[in-house]
């Protein structure tokens, strides 16, 4: 027993929401998993999740969506504006809910308890993953472990000397997360108002009723909360009536980054990208990394040398286009020359006039349109 080596499929370097439930789906395919985190508890994460509809059934399949205590808000429509088109552009499927809105913190805390029932996580752990790369054996509290495939989920950490990034679009940006009560009823409507400063997005909140509502406005200029409080009340009062905001407004880094191939480790969502707010699809997208990569699990042995550079090809076309769109988006919003203001309408008068362009976007914005299999 001195000298014995727990052999493992995977270890999942971080246990935040994308590698939990990493961990979690592994786990449900049979694969012996051993996730480690250097944090004992949950962060402090209020902010919610926009889930589209292939996120939903993923959580459906996980035996996980019919354990929200809270309840998730449908999001029937998404009415998109800005300060050069006059109309407005409307999103509706007629089919089923472009999605659903959940609160952050209770979805990690339902899979983290997961992850402790099946003694599969071990937290207070900070190991460096430079030496993860060097090492073909690790000691985690004493005792010797090998694994054929590690998983890197730390979030919005582009420091690491090992993968570092291949893409950075921009810098000095943060999103203002807060909550406000209103009158009127929400109408199961989310909203993206492109400003001049930066995108303000609006959603139905998890609440009792649907008087509730999250907002997130990211920009890279300094704004106070009373200007953000009256740049809301300006643009919603008509639709929501009288808001009355809560006290605290949460304050997060944006960091749009792209991590380049490793062949080593395989990065999942933050880690992997991380993409500008405007489309509200960076969670989503790690989804679609655990699909990605559960998929492959049942083509490909683990042990195939091909197997992380398939995963990289198939994820990263659809990266690159998210990362790109919305990052030009916010920066031809943000500098409106004539040629961007042009570009804009076009674009805008095609999604209002062409349905079946209308609907390649509402589909892609559901999760219903994969890029490459």
């Amino acid at each position: 027993m001195k000298n014995k080596i727990f052999k493992y499929d995977f270890l999942i370097v971080g246990a935040g929401l994308i590698g939990a439930l990493t961990a979690f789906a592994l786990h449900k395919k049979n694969y012996k998993v051993l996730v480690i985190d250097k944090n004992n508890d949950i962060l402090k994460d209020e902010r919610t999740l926009a889930v589209n509809a292939n996120s939903k059934e993923f959580l459906e399949h996980l035996g996980i969506w019919a354990n929200f205590s809270s309840k998730p808000q449908i999001i029937k429509k998404i009415v998109i504006k800005d300060n050069i088109n006059p109309t407005p552009l409307l999103f509706i499927n007629k089919n089923e809910p472009m999605g659903n809105v959940i609160f952050n913190r209770e979805l990690h805390e339902i899979v983290r308890k997961k992850l402790l029932n099946l003694k599969v996580l071990k937290t207070n752990i900070d190991l460096d993953i430079d030496h993860i790369r060097l090492s073909k054996k690790l000691k985690i509290n004493k005792k010797t472990y090998s694994f054929k495939k590690i998983i890197i989920s730390i979030g919005k950490n582009i420091n690491l000397k090992t993968g570092q990034k291949s893409l950075i679009f921009d810098s000095g940006y943060y999103s203002h997360v807060g909550f406000f009560i209103h009158k009127n009823d929400h109408k199961n409507t989310a909203y993206e108002i492109f400003k001049k400063d930066g995108p303000l997005a609006v959603l139905p909140s998890p609440y009792f009723n649907k008087k509730k509502s999250t907002f997130i406005y990211s920009s890279n200029k300094k704004i106070s909360n009373a200007e953000i409080h009256s740049m809301i009340k300006k643009d919603f009062r008509l639709s929501h009536g009288s808001i009355v905001f809560d006290k605290t407004i949460y304050k997060y880094p944006v960091i749009p980054h792209l991590k380049k191939y490793d062949k080593n480790f395989i990065y999942t969502g933050d880690t992997l990208r991380s993409i500008h707010p405007v489309a509200g699809q960076g969670w989503n997208l790690g989804i679609k990394d655990i699909q990605t990569l559960c998929k492959l699990t049942e083509q490909y042995q683990l042990d195939d040398k091909s197997f992380n550079s398939v995963y990289y090809a198939r994820r990263m076309i659809e990266s690159i286009i998210y990362l790109g769109f919305t990052s030009l988006i916010n920066y031809a919003y943000e500098n409106p020359q004539p040629i961007s203001k042009s570009i804009l309408k076009v674009g805008y008068k095609g999604l209002i006039n062409f349905k079946f362009l209308r609907e390649i976007f509402i589909k892609q914005a559901m999760g219903r349109i994969n890029l490459i299999d």
